[in-house]
């Protein structure tokens, strides 16, 4: 991953995390048949009424520069399927637990409503 800056402890600083609005834009605009560039991006999110942060769309461009959105999208979908699926495979793997048996009630000589 890239590093930015040294912090005054002298400790790297990790970049800024991409978030999904800016790669939701990133598409929305390659899907609208623009080249999905820094303006495009800020464009889509100011009409949605999200500041934009240059910061995070720099990211964005430099990790994919190069590369092919739909190849892009066919290797997350490939990762996905790898993926165990959340509660279905926890559920498959443990059995049902078994119903605990009712005690009968003893009879002590009294009504407890009498």
């Amino acid at each position: 991953t890239p590093v930015r800056a040294e912090s005054p402890d002298r400790s790297p600083t990790p970049p800024p995390p991409l978030t999904m609005r800016v790669v939701a834009a990133y598409m929305l605009a390659k899907q609208a048949g623009k080249d999905g560039s820094a303006a495009d991006i800020k464009a889509i999110l100011s009409a949605a009424g999200v500041e934009a942060d240059d910061a995070k769309i720099e990211l964005l461009l430099k990790e994919i520069e190069g590369k092919d959105l739909e190849e892009m999208i066919k290797e997350g979908a490939e990762k996905l399927a790898s993926m165990p699926a959340g509660g279905a495979a926890a559920a498959a793997a443990e059995p049902e637990p078994e119903p605990e048996e009712e005690e009968e009630e003893e009879d002590m000589g009294f009504d407890l409503f009498d």
